[in-house]
């Protein structure tokens, strides 16, 4: 059996109140022009909404992504 755990993509309203509670780092990806998705940002889900995510970085720093445009994976 695999120690590792497999990075999951948080899709529903669920996956996020489940990271923002137990404090799961996640990555936020979105798509650069020619259509490859490229990792834009790491932190801890702390607020969303059906349309946006709230994450703060691993700086401090907070930072809002639409939830249409944006893929956001955490290890569970």
């Amino acid at each position: 059996m695999d120690s590792k755990k497999k990075p999951r993509i948080l899709q529903k309203n669920i996956d996020f109140f489940i990271a923002a509670l137990s404090q799961t780092p996640v990555t936020v990806w979105q798509e650069d022009p020619t259509g490859v998705y490229c990792e834009i940002g790491t932190g801890i889900v702390e607020m969303f909404s059906d349309a946006a995510v709230r994450v703060r970085n691993t700086d401090g720093s907070k930072s809002h992504y639409d939830r249409d445009i944006t893929l956001f994976q955490g290890v569970h």
